[in-house]
């Protein structure tokens, strides 16, 4: 038995759970989310919690159990609570700002680079240095903060470019002289 697999969801006010064999659908405060569920994993909805549970023991099954009470639990998440993931960025005039649904950044380029927010995704920008990713899919905003920092990734000489707020960077010592 999966021991994340096993544990039930709980539902919090105001998140509406509805399965329909293959699709689950998620509403709440924030928005609405939607996904497909695979084979070998049977789902039961009750007003408080969800539960995930296997039909049988095949390598399938087992490794799609605790996946899939993630991947649900990540959507009753998203929809009422939200996630965002926090961007740094360093380096002499490096700096950020949002205009609409673009968001320009100037990192060292000779040009600005100017990035399309996907949908249902928002950038706050603190202090034109501080970037905070939010929306309702965990996916799409981890795959979003991963698109901006791969566009200056952090070297290890200096610490320039966009990292995120958590992550440490392993500088190395530059050239010596000669002596």
């Amino acid at each position: 038995m999966s021991r994340i697999g096993k544990l039930p969801i709980a539902i919090p006010a105001g998140v509406k759970v509805i399965y329909n064999a293959p699709e689950i659908k998620v509403e709440g405060p924030k928005g609405k989310l939607a996904r497909n569920i695979g084979e070998g994993v049977a789902i039961d909805v009750t007003a408080q919690a969800v539960t995930v549970t296997r039909h049988d023991d095949t390598i399938k099954s087992r490794s799609a159990h605790g996946l899939t009470r993630t991947l649900i639990n990540n959507m009753v998440i998203g929809v009422s609570k939200g996630f965002e993931t926090l961007l740094e960025i360093n380096g002499v005039g490096y700096r950020a700002e949002v205009k609409g649904n673009v968001l320009n950044l100037a990192l060292g380029f000779s040009h600005p680079v100017n990035f399309e927010l996907p949908t249902g995704i928002t950038v706050e920008v603190e202090k034109m240095t501080k970037l905070k990713v939010m929306g309702i899919d965990k996916e799409v905003v981890g795959e979003t903060a991963a698109k901006i920092r791969a566009f200056r990734p952090p070297e290890p000489y200096k610490g320039k470019g966009v990292k995120y707020a958590d992550e440490t960077i392993l500088r190395k010592a530059g050239k010596t002289g000669k002596k």
